[in-house]
């Protein structure tokens, strides 16, 4: 009688012990969210936290173990503004909560375009027709005025419109890496 009641309490622990394995979401396991607002790198601060969804089931062993629409939560980790003539904006976020549930996770990177090319284009344009015009109102004198004031316009105007934010509109689909286990609720 003994060794019946043993062997249905090592059944019964088994089970126990399958179900919670299935219930938890092993490190390395990818989650795709999606953001509720557009985020800018000129708007947000590090440490502030945004709200959003699970984009696609999260799937372990061939079971959803979070499903689609479930809240999130992700912390912004770094935010630098950009700014005028270099260093573009840059974002960094990590999931902090998923469904309910603290987690860590890695990190999403996210960079404004650089600056080299338009800057370039403007400076190099302006100094190029300041030339042309020096050298048509003052001949040779007039080309190095011409071409230290076009050059400073265009300076003038690539810090005026420079800003080069990092930005992530809303709706877009960001993938995040678990780097610790975490259980399920469902």
């Amino acid at each position: 009688m003994v060794p019946r009641r043993a062997f249905k309490l090592v059944i019964a622990v088994a089970v126990l012990t399958a179900v919670a394995a299935a219930a938890t979401i092993p490190s390395g396991t990818p989650v795709t969210v999606r953001l509720n607002s557009e985020i800018s790198s000129a708007k947000v601060e590090t440490g502030q936290r945004l709200e959003g969804t699970v984009a696609r089931n999260v799937v372990v062993n061939g079971q959803t173990v979070i499903p689609a629409g479930a809240p999130v939560r992700v912390t912004v980790t770094h935010a630098k503004a950009s700014g005028r003539l270099h260093h573009p904006g840059e974002l960094t976020l990590r999931l902090t909560s998923l469904d309910g549930q603290p987690v860590q996770s890695s990190a999403v990177r996210r960079q404004g375009k650089s600056h080299k090319k338009s800057n370039a284009t403007k400076i190099g344009g302006g100094a190029a027709t300041g030339a042309l015009i020096g050298v048509a109102a003052g001949g040779p004198a007039g080309l190095a005025i011409g071409t230290v004031a076009g050059g400073a316009a265009g300076t003038g105007l690539a810090a005026a419109t420079g800003k080069k934010e990092a930005v992530i509109p809303a709706e877009s689909a960001l993938t995040f890496t678990l780097t610790s286990g975490v259980s399920s609720k469902h």
